[in-house]
């Protein structure tokens, strides 16, 4: 059943000795706000964690691919979409394809949404060579950034074994860098779209997946480079109407979080307090905690 109302979230995680995102153009040092020392990690990590917990709960089930995994190469799974619409065997070979009409746009389109979930939830661009076209997906996420400033800690390791014969002959180990962060609280904010629901197909279903996804995929992503990551807290708000009831900047200035006591470094979850002004909740709007 297609979405009938209006979501946004709010999530809080945090990561203890580990790098919750490398930023390549820093040599993967953790993502920072250059001008207050806030942790960062993008949408597009948060995202893959998803695509990750999906397509492991639901292990290619029909309507429950991932358009975006690793090493894809995205037109050929445009090409399915074409099999499954045209009885032509040019399809196969064909290394650019066009809709002929407006409506077989829309049924390409259509199958795409309907056979990956991470496209009926994220969209995607889908019009390079073999054209499926492009669709705005409901479920938006912004950037996490920390609660307080983070300190990008670089910690020297040493290998006993070395790469080549020729390594050999100097030394008998192999000196290396890791990047952490101690401890950092992240928060996350997220939207979800009654009206891009209905043109993508994304259902109740799918978003009850989404919700689960979101408490549970640092669960199913462990790394040694990634430290202890977990989500503490989700919030739901849940509106009566497609259209929305209240702003969402309101909605998400109800939730603050503060450090117990300011005048050291925070080394675990306890050490913050997280408030809800539950009095300010505006009417037709409901407060769930996942």
């Amino acid at each position: 059943m297609p979405l009938s109302k209006r979501y946004e979230f709010t999530l809080f995680y945090d990561v203890q000795n580990g790098n919750p995102n490398g930023d390549p153009d820093a040599g993967n040092l953790p993502r920072i706000d250059p001008e207050t020392g806030h942790g960062l990690v993008t949408d597009v990590c948060l995202k893959r964690k998803v695509r990750n917990y999906v397509e492991i709960v639901k292990a290619g089930s029909p309507g429950y691919q991932i358009y975006v995994t690793e090493g894809a190469v995205l037109n050929e799974k445009h090409r399915l979409a074409y099999k499954a619409v045209r009885n032509d065997s040019s399809v196969e070979t064909a290394k650019e394809l066009d809709p002929a009409t407006k409506n077989e746009a829309t049924v390409l389109t259509r199958w795409m949404c309907a056979n990956f979930y991470d496209i009926r939830a994220f969209g995607a661009v889908m019009s390079t060579g073999i054209n499926c076209g492009q669709v705005r997906g409901p479920v938006q996420l912004g950037f996490a950034r920390s609660i307080d400033p983070i300190v990008q800690q670089e910690v020297t390791i040493t290998r006993m074994a070395v790469t080549s014969e020729k390594d050999a002959e100097k030394k008998d180990r192999e000196m290396g860098r890791k990047h952490i962060v101690p401890y950092a609280l992240y928060r996350v904010e997220g939207f979800v779209s009654a009206h891009l629901a209905e043109k993508t197909g994304f259902s109740n279903e799918d978003l009850e997946l989404l919700w689960n996804a979101l408490v549970n995929m640092f669960d199913h992503d462990r790394s040694a480079s990634r430290g202890k990551m977990t989500a503490r807290k989700l919030y739901v708000f849940e509106h009566s109407t497609a259209l929305g009831n209240a702003p969402a900047h309101k909605l998400f200035d109800l939730i603050s979080v503060s450090k117990k006591d300011p005048s050291r470094p925070a080394r675990s979850f306890s050490e913050y307090e997280v408030t809800v002004n539950y009095s300010d909740i505006p009417d037709g709007v409901t407060l769930i905690e996942k």
